[in-house]
């Protein structure tokens, strides 16, 4: 019996034993079967060492080494960035994104000897090289992202290959010329991104062909600068996979469109077809059969609607903005996915419906340039609208009462109006508000002191153009602030030194009002500062203080203009002001939202100058251009100072109408972009300096009303201006104006200057005539001295031997 038993647990334990040793030669051979080949092995290795590693990216950002951690002596399947197929052991994905990886991608690279590849991403390296041919003898890629690796060249045809890729991604390279033809044999392909990839050429018509296409990028281009002309291909219709496309700004050349044609694209998301330039009348209804629609922009079209079109319910965007649309749009009303709404820029009066404020789902609303005049239902009718993010009411004829909005209100734009009274303190308990905009309406009473309360996080507060009245007080003023304007109002008292607080402003303007005070020298300390304009005021006194630092480092637009501001201008004054006097680049630096309308339905910024001899208003990108200073109308004296011309970046100098004195500095020619220079109606003296006209962008000058004196330089942008450039300066002459220099004008001149060359040339002659028989006379005597003192010489040495 225990024989027995000690049988069966022997058979059980051998059992057991079977089993284990069967799982581990199992597991062993599946171990060994997984290992990469080696021929994939040297391969990649010696794919590695055809770069060097950076420690920084092209683009200056950290990234992954991948390949600093590839070893020899470990399966190259566990590498990182490397796949294998677990049957073969072949490398099928190689994705080394970011690596730092520097050199040419080369022709013979060991990269190519990865024949069973279908996962290639390379993206964001450093190749700087052209894309070798060899790339199409990856045949079975199904994935190619080679983005942002600086290379550039044609792009090889053999591209045309690779028939079995569905996402291609060449952006962000410098390639040249077109797309090649033997694109069109990747007929597979789902995905293609071209974006900012340097291509110019013809639009390469043969993408169109591509039946799987649901995506095409091909934005910041140069075919033929993106601007599309003739008919809409309706090949495009075949594009049924499609979810994303934009065809905006296509110019049809005013012929017809036959929309239907979008019908077939079933599968479409995004739809964008504003202003593409057509005179067809097109009925919306024609989109309800594309359910899958969440994004719509019909904008510039002519369209044709009905209180009983019923558009798909996901939809989340609509824009319609200059439709030529006169009712608002009720079938809106069905519409509760509604996230942005944008019907701006039509003919609709009337009053905006209640139920719009009740789609639960609305965030963004722009109805500006329009003619509403108020809103149905009670005041307090938007707050049901308990998620309103923006709220763009300009342009159009609300007036009073001001409506009451949600307290989740970020944005709210106003402007160009018929409000009338007080703001009402209501708009102090929007906690979350970011941007105010009032201009152009009939407001009164002061500025809402209810900003400072409070943690506030308004960052813009546009006042512009009505009529508020006493001063602006500090508690108006919100830490977060980085445009403010107040212009055009009756504001007085002084500026709030709680500005000084607001680290981020970058914008102030509030010109023409009758604010008294001294010049804000604090305002230096706040790192932002771009543009300054305190213009048509009552500011008096000197800008310039003892000891005290003027420098405004970003500062790029300063109007000073229409004071009382008095003093002499030290020679250092401009020095430091480093954004007039060098390049720099200007990206996001204005908040692009306030004052003339955006894409977005935004604001930009807006200040009225005085150049070339006439106003003119600068909005939003111009910023980035125009580099000013005006300091006309104020009381300033003494010389002007020379560190102005340190400021090479400088588009506008007006000085006119002070007491400057002493002469125009020469160093003024440093200012090689100057545009339009204003000295007139000082007390300058001397001569206007010729170098001046070495100016070949200054259009517009102004002299006149001075004590110049002397001959006008002679250019072709000086000889240009009219005589009133130079008027009212006793001592100037020569064109453009009347006088004549020296009594004989120009011609005299001349001839002056020639018979004192003739004079010169007379004495040069006569010197020559008296040179050359003084010179043989000198040389025939020294020979009889010579040959006299030589005789009497050898008559001594003969005596004494």
């Amino acid at each position: 019996m225990l024989h027995s038993c000690n049988q069966g647990k022997m058979t059980i334990w051998s059992f057991c034993l079977i089993l284990f040793l069967s799982n581990s030669i199992l597991v062993l051979a599946s171990h060994v079967r997984h290992l990469c080949r080696a021929d994939q092995k040297n391969a990649l290795l010696e794919f590695k060492n055809e770069f060097y590693v950076q420690e920084l990216n092209s683009n200056g950002i950290v990234g992954d080494k991948k390949t600093e951690k590839w070893r020899n002596n470990t399966d190259c399947c566990t590498w990182d960035g490397i796949s294998c197929d677990p049957k073969t052991g072949k490398v099928v994905e190689l994705d080394l994104m970011n690596s730092f990886l520097n050199g040419p991608l080369r022709y013979d690279s060991s990269l190519f000897r990865l024949q069973h590849l279908h996962s290639l991403v390379l993206g964001s390296n450093n190749f700087s090289g052209t894309l070798p041919n060899s790339i199409g003898n990856l045949k079975y890629l199904r994935v190619l992202s080679l983005g942002d690796c600086h290379l550039f060249g044609k792009i090889p045809s053999s591209l045309g290959n690779l028939t079995y890729l569905t996402n291609l991604d060449l952006s962000v390279n410098d390639f040249t010329g077109e797309l090649p033809d033997s694109m069109g044999n990747l007929n597979k392909l789902t995905e293609l991104h071209l974006r900012s990839a340097k291509l110019s050429g013809k639009f390469p018509s043969v993408l169109l062909n591509m039946s799987e296409l649901t995506l095409i990028n091909l934005g910041s281009n140069q075919f033929e600068e993106n601007n599309f002309s003739g008919p809409i291909p309706e090949s495009i219709s075949k594009l049924v996979g499609l979810f994303y496309l934009d065809l905006s700004l296509w110019n049809t050349e005013r012929a017809m469109v036959d929309f239907n044609m979008f019908l077939q694209l079933e599968s479409l998301m995004f739809l964008d077809l504003s202003y593409i330039n057509t005179r067809s009348t097109l009925d919306t209804s024609i989109f309800s059969p594309l359910l899958s629609l969440g994004y719509l922009d019909l904008s510039g079209i002519n369209l044709k609607t009905s209180s009983t079109l019923s558009l798909p319910s996901p939809m989340g965007t609509l824009i319609l903005a200059s439709c030529n649309i006169a009712e608002f749009p009720k079938f809106l009303e069905n519409q509760t996915t509604l996230y942005y709404l944008d019907i701006s820029a039509n003919r609709i009066e009337g009053q905006v419906p209640e139920w719009l404020w009740s789609l639960p789902d609305l965030k963004y609303v722009n109805i500006s340039q329009n003619s509403f005049s108020g809103f149905e239902g009670p005041v307090d009718v938007i707050q049901r609208c308990g998620e309103l993010i923006m709220l763009d009411i300009s342009s159009n004829a609300f007036h009073h009462p001001f409506p009451l909005l949600p307290n989740s209100t970020t944005i709210f734009l106003g402007s160009d109006n018929r409000f009338s009274g007080e703001v009402p303190r209501t708009i102090c308990k929007l906690v979350s508000l970011d941007t105010l905009v009032l201009s152009n309406n009939n407001f009164n009473g002061s500025i809402p002191r209810c900003f400072e309360n409070f943690n506030t996080t308004l960052s813009v507060l546009h006042l512009r153009n009505n009529n508020f009245s006493g001063t602006f007080s500090e508690e108006s003023v919100s830490e977060h602030l980085r445009s403010v304007d107040v212009g055009r109002n009756r504001l007085s008292g002084e500026l709030p030194k709680s500005l000084i607080n607001c680290t981020r402003l970058e914008f102030l303007n509030v010109e023409d009002n009758i604010i008294s005070d001294r010049f804000p020298l604090w305002l230096r300390s706040l790192p932002s500062l771009q543009i300054l304009v305190l213009r048509s005021n009552d500011f008096h006194g000197p800008i310039s203080f003892p000891g005290e630092s003027s420098s405004f480092n970003k500062l790029r637009i300063f109007d000073i203009s229409e004071n009382r501001f008095s003093g002499v201008l030290p020679s250092h004054y401009f020095a430091g002001w480093s954004a007039m006097s060098s390049v720099i680049d200007i990206v996001d630096v204005i908040p692009s939202r306030y004052a003339g309308r955006d894409d977005s339905g935004n604001y930009q910024n807006s200040v009225t100058m005085t150049a070339k001899g006439s106003k003119i208003e600068l909005v939003g990108s111009v910023f980035a251009i125009y580099k000013t200073i005006d300091v006309s109308g104020n009381k300033f004296k003494g010389g002007i100072p020379e560190s102005i011309a340190l400021l090479k970046e400088l588009i506008v100098l007006n000085m006119s109408n002070n007491a400057f004195t002493s002469s125009i500095p020469p160093a003024l020619s440093n200012l090689t972009n100057l545009e339009s220079l204003d000295l007139s109606k000082n007390r300058l003296s001397g001569k206007i300096p010729p170098e001046l006209g070495k100016l070949t962008f200054l259009a517009q000058m102004n002299f006149s009303y001075n004590r110049l004196e002397g001959p006008i330089p002679q250019g072709t942008q000086i000889q240009s201006q009219k005589s009133s450039s130079f008027a009212e300066n006793p001592g100037l002459c020569g064109v453009p104006l009347q006088e004549t220099c020296g009594g004989g004008g120009e011609e005299e001149e001349l001839k002056k200057e020639q018979g004192e060359q003739k004079e010169q040339v007379f004495s040069w002659i006569a010197a020559a005539v008296g040179y050359v028989p003084g010179l043989v006379c000198g040389l025939t005597i020294g020979h009889i001295l010579t040959s006299y003192k030589r005789e009497w010489f050898m008559r001594i040495f003969h005596y004494f031997t």
